[in-house]
């Protein structure tokens, strides 16, 4: 992995009671050794693989003030972080379900691309067994579970001052999310609405298909065709790009599936990060609520499972075999 570690600093919020949360700043850089450059590996890796949310900086964003100084050289890294871990506790403090952990910056290089990362990491305890067999407790950073990070693409953020997505976030716990204290201390807004952007891909496609008045298994063999394409992007981290998937797709009539889109104004970017819950809608229909949980691919319907609408009823033909064999099984217990 091409990851280069520039400048790294590490702090800690400590918890005393219910109201105190403490800091504890280092006084130096965070010396880049192979272990360093090992965890940040992995941290980027996490990171990368996670549905993340995009935003930008508010006008008054004081972190963001405080990062174009620092990256005019009007101040240090390392007092950069320092400050910035005093913010971040100040809105932590705001929120009951505030904890401790250990505070990251790292500014590196990936593939010629400038990040910020900023994160928030548990401490965990584990077991471990030393040459003697002897066991004791050892403590490790949990990276994989890590849900209060956010990166700024500083080579987007500089080039490109309009972005709407060169900030990056996780989207936090059910109910008051983690992400809104995070949002608070980055003093940002989200941008880029990804959900949105791929919900608007599907709708495109169904027209798409409609317009050319496409018979069900000639609409089913298209998505299937978007989809395969968009699944490979998301498998490479890499967007959604128009053009690209218009090439993959034949052309409808005298317009190919980029003209179409535009012309029609579904407001799509020439690339976007792929979704894959929405993607996943090009060939499943999946739901659960009620007790009930119900995933069948698109093909099924009209041949093996048919749903009424006035009913809102579904009919399904021909049972998976180890559904049946449950059911089989109780009806014939009830029957005892």
């Amino acid at each position: 992995m091409s990851l280069d570690i520039n400048q790294i600093a590490l702090h800690q919020l400590v918890k005393r009671d219910e109201q105190t949360l403490d800091l504890v700043l280092r006084d130096t850089l965070l010396p880049t050794n192979a272990a360093v450059e090992e965890m940040m590996a992995e941290l980027h890796r996490v990171y990368s693989a996670k549905s993340k949310a995009y935003g930008l900086f508010n006008e008054q964003s004081e972190l963001a003030d405080s990062l174009r100084a620092c990256r005019k050289g009007e101040n240090d890294f390392l007092s950069f972080t320092r400050a910035a871990t005093g913010r971040l506790r100040d809105e932590l403090a705001k929120y009951p379900f505030a904890d401790g952990g250990i505070v990251l910056f790292c500014h590196y290089r990936y593939l010629a691309v400038e990040y910020l990362l900023i994160s928030v990491l548990n401490s965990c305890n584990s077991m471990r067994v030393n040459e003697q067999l002897d066991i004791s407790t050892t403590h490790y950073l949990d990276i994989n579970h890590a849900d209060i990070v956010a990166r700024i693409d500083l080579t987007e953020w500089e080039t490109n001052p309009e972005s709407t997505r060169y900030l990056t976030f996780l989207k936090g716990r059910v109910g008051r999310k983690v992400s809104d204290f995070f949002m608070d201390f980055l003093a940002a807004a989200e941008g880029l609405d990804t959900k949105a952007q791929n919900r608007g891909l599907l709708q495109a496609v169904d027209d798409y298909c409609s317009e050319a008045q496409l018979d069900k298994n000639e609409r089913q063999s298209y998505r299937q065709q978007v989809y395969s394409y968009c699944n490979e992007q998301l498998q490479s981290g890499e967007e959604i790009e128009l053009q690209a998937l218009a090439q993959e797709l034949p052309p409808i009539g005298d317009k190919d599936f980029r003209q179409f889109s535009s012309e029609q104004g579904y407001q799509l970017e020439e690339s976007f990060p792929a979704d894959r819950g929405t993607l996943r809608q090009l060939t499943k229909f999946s739901g659960s609520g009620g007790g009930i949980s119900l995933n069948f691919d698109a093909l099924l319907l009209g041949e093996r499972i048919f749903w009424d609408p006035a009913t809102d009823t579904l009919t399904i033909k021909g049972t998976p075999p180890n559904l049946r064999d449950q059911l089989q099984r109780r009806l014939s217990s009830s029957d005892k």
